[in-house]
Order: C-alpha cells, then sequence, then structure tokens
C-alpha cells in the first residue's frame, strides 16, 4: 500500500474514533433501568396493580356499615271537592299540599355465613396475582432488552469483521494493480480484486442496515425517539456456572407465571368460600333519624310534623333456590380441580422448558470455545497466506478462500457467544431470576 493509501486510511481511522467517542454508549444496565422507567407495558401493569391494591378494602369486602342521608320535598297545587259522610260538600280551588321529609339512615349487615372475610382474604390474593403479573411484564421486558441488546454487540463485532475485510481486500486490490501495472499479473486478476471488493461492500451495506433497524428496535422498546443515536459495548459475557438444579429450585419459588396459577387456585378456593357462605342466615341491623313535616290547605288536619330515631333489625335465610346453591358449590369446587391441573401442567412445562433451555445453553458453551479456537486459527492462516500473496506464491483463490475463512470464524464466534447469551437469558427468565 503507497504511503497516500496509508494517509487516507489513517484520516479515515481517527474520523471514525472521533464519531464513536460522540455516540452515547448504552450499557446494558442503562438499557434495563430505561426500560423500567419509560416502558408502556411496564406502566401498564403497573396500573393495574395499583388498582388492585385500591380493592383491598374492608368496605369493599363488606364488612362496613352503610350511611345514606336522604331527602325528599314534594309539592302540589290542586282543585279539591270533599263530601263528608254528612253530606257536607267542601271545595277549594288552588289548594295547596306540602311534604318535607329528610333523615340519616344506617344499614349494616353483621353476619353473612363469613362471606365477607372471604371476600377480604380474595382481594388481598387478586392484589398478589397483579404482583405476579407485574413481575411477569418486568422479567418479560428485560428478556427483550438483553436480547435486543447483544444481538446489537454481536452485529456490532460483524461490522468490525466485515470492516477488517475491506481493508483486506483494498490490500488485495492495490497488490493487484501493481502487479499488472509491472507485468506480473493480467487484467484479470485485477478485475476479480474489484469484483470481490465490490462485493464485500454490500455485505457490509446489509449489515449496517440490519445494525440501524436493530437500533431503532431496541429505542422502541426502550419507549425513547427511535433516531436516538448511541453504541453497544463491544463483548458478550456468558455466565457458564448455572446448574440446572438450582434453575429448578429457584422456578419453582419464583417462576412468575407457575405464581400466577398457584394464587388463582387460591382465589377459586375463596371463591367456594363465599358460594358456601349463603347457607347460613343474613343478618342485618338497621337505624337511622328522620324528620317529617306536611301541610295540606284543605282536610281534618292541615299541618303536622314528626321527627325522631328508627332502628330495627332482619334476618333472611335461604330455604329453596332450585338447587341453585348446590349446582353453584360443585361447579365452583371443579374449578379448584382444573386450577389444580393447571399449576401441574405449568409445573411440568416449566421444568421441560428449563431442561431443553440448559442442554441448549451446554452446547452453546462448547460452541464458544470451537469457535474461538477457529477464529485463532483462520487468523493464523489468513496471515501467513496475505504473505505469500504479497510475494505471489500463491494464487488469488487461494487467499479469497482464507479470507472469507476467517470473517466466517469470526462471525461465527461472535454468533455463538450471543447464542449462548440468548440460553443463559432463557434460563434466567424461566427461574425468575433474571436480574432487574
Amino acid at each position: 500500500m503507497n504511503s497516500k493509501n496509508i494517509f487516507k486510511s489513517l484520516i479515515l481511522f481517527f474520523f471514525c474514533i472521533l464519531k464513536t467517542n460522540a455516540q452515547e454508549v448504552l450499557t446494558i444496565e442503562d438499557a434495563v433501568k430505561i426500560a423500567l422507567e419509560n416502558n408502556y407495558e411496564i406502566k401498564i401493569a403497573s396500573n393495574n396493580l395499583l388498582i388492585d391494591k385500591t380493592n383491598v378494602s374492608s368496605g369493599n369486602a363488606g364488612m362496613l356499615p352503610k350511611a345514606t342521608a336522604t331527602i325528599t320535598d314534594n309539592n302540589a297545587i290542586q282543585n279539591i271537592s270533599q263530601t263528608r259522610s254528612d253530606g257536607t260538600v267542601t271545595k277549594l280551588d288552588n289548594a295547596k299540599n306540602h311534604g318535607l321529609n329528610y333523615g340519616v339512615g344506617l344499614d349494616w349487615t353483621i353476619f353473612d355465613g363469613f362471606k365477607m372475610f372471604a371476600k377480604l382474604d380474595q382481594l388481598k390474593e387478586l392484589q398478589k396475582l397483579g404482583e405476579a403479573q407485574l413481575k411477569l411484564t418486568i422479567i418479560t421486558k428485560i428478556s427483550d432488552v438483553n436480547a435486543t441488546y447483544f444481538d446489537l454487540v454481536q452485529q456490532q463485532q460483524q461490522l468490525s469483521a466485515l470492516n477488517s475485510t475491506i481493508v483486506i481486500s483494498n490490500q488485495r486490490l492495490t497488490l493487484a494493480q501493481n502487479r499488472f501495472t509491472i507485468g506480473k499479473a493480467s487484467k484479470l486478476e485485477v478485475l476479480n480484486a474489484q469484483v470481490d471488493l465490490n462485493t464485500d461492500k454490500v455485505t457490509l451495506l446489509r449489515q449496517k442496515e440490519l445494525y440501524a433497524n436493530t437500533k431503532i428496535l431496541l429505542n422502541q422498546i426502550l419507549a425513547r425517539d427511535a433516531k436516538t443515536n448511541f453504541i453497544v459495548v463491544n463483548s458478550i459475557t456468558v455466565d457458564n456456572t448455572l446448574l440446572l438444579p438450582e434453575l429448578n429450585t429457584l422456578a419453582e419459588k419464583q417462576n412468575p407465571q407457575l405464581e400466577a396459577q398457584i394464587i388463582n387456585n387460591r382465589v377459586s378456593e375463596l371463591q367456594l368460600k363465599q358460594i358456601k357462605a349463603t347457607r347460613y342466615p343474613i343478618v342485618k341491623v338497621n337505624t337511622g333519624y328522620n324528620f317529617a313535616e306536611s301541610q295540606s290547605s284543605l282536610g281534618f288536619t292541615t299541618q303536622s310534623s314528626a321527627r325522631g330515631l328508627n332502628y330495627g333489625f332482619s334476618a333472611s335465610l335461604n330455604l329453596f333456590d332450585g338447587f341453585a346453591q348446590n349446582r353453584n358449590e360443585k361447579i365452583a369446587t371443579i374449578q379448584i380441580e382444573n386450577s389444580k391441573m393447571v399449576i401441574d401442567q405449568q409445573s411440568l412445562a416449566l421444568n421441560s422448558a428449563l431442561a431443553t433451555s440448559y442442554q441448549t445453553y451446554l452446547t452453546n458453551l462448547e460452541l464458544i470455545a470451537l469457535e474461538e479456537k477457529n477464529e485463532t486459527i483462520a487468523k493464523q492462516n489468513l496471515t501467513i497466506t496475505l504473505d505469500k500473496f504479497r510475494i505471489g506464491t500463491i494464487t488469488t483463490l487461494e487467499f479469497r478462500t482464507a479470507q472469507l475463512n476467517y470473517v466466517n470464524a469470526k462471525v461465527r464466534y461472535s454468533n455463538a457467544q450471543f447464542q449462548a447469551k440468548l440460553s443463559e437469558i432463557a434460563l434466567k427468565e424461566l427461574a425468575g431470576s433474571l436480574s432487574f
């Protein structure tokens, strides 16, 4: 490569460094933090949990009395004719009648077969269900952030490999042109080098397009402007210490989907408890203070008023309802059985998913070690091939093969790391231990 080309390459290199430094370096921790703060699905799940918390109250369960204030004002203007028993007729046009009633009353169910207590417990379980659903939403979104983020890391590594290929292809073209100038190579060699360089540029452009689109996707997941520019770190670190028995133990305790099914079973049991409560009598007490006043232009009483306290109680017992009670209890019992089977089904599916994902995880760890060796070998092979190509002891086809082998080895190594990271993320997601 002549001094002019070296100078151009240095300028381009420093320009790329300055451009990179001007961009935000987004770490995975920052990405997760932004997602937790901004993501709309997490916000909606948080609001739903707030609704569940608000519903947990003694009043909503029916434990507290209800107090009501009422007022009624009735007025009438009528033409009245009255005939008494002695035959006397009394008439009055535009007679005014007025009635006013107001007061406060209190109703309180003091016993309903303990239904109100089961209702309160059910509201508390529904709050726990909301917490499990929020946890599931958060873990799922963190998994999406991790997967997309490390996909970007992989693509960034592939861009670096393709940039290296462009540099090598440029060197090859320069060498071919120099050899053609001094008569040591044919025009065909120059044309082949140019075609291969253009092919590498096309591949690089496609990779840049995919990289840009994936950045937009990550910005969408983070619920921020799609045009926000950033770069990610250059390496993927895979946790190679995961053990299947430990993951199974964590999943039984922390997996939000399994936790939700267990809570649903408890909700069904409390629903049956409420239905059985209707077999008992319902006892209510009531009291109030009322004022009543009436005025009439015609009649034996032209004005009356009353005020005072009233109180009492009522009790009711369902004696027969067309066997609806038995039917409702039977249906509720079947629902409990179904919820237990769903728990067993979810547990089995969870263990199967963990076992499958763990086997994939182990395979990917082995692939990382293998592809790392392949990359080292391919790099050494390319170095030797490049030296031989410079002195003209190998053909352009052999050089191109070594070049492609090196690029493919780097891409496979990067992809092996990415796939292993995806396996790690999947296992931690299933175990409910994906870091917040």
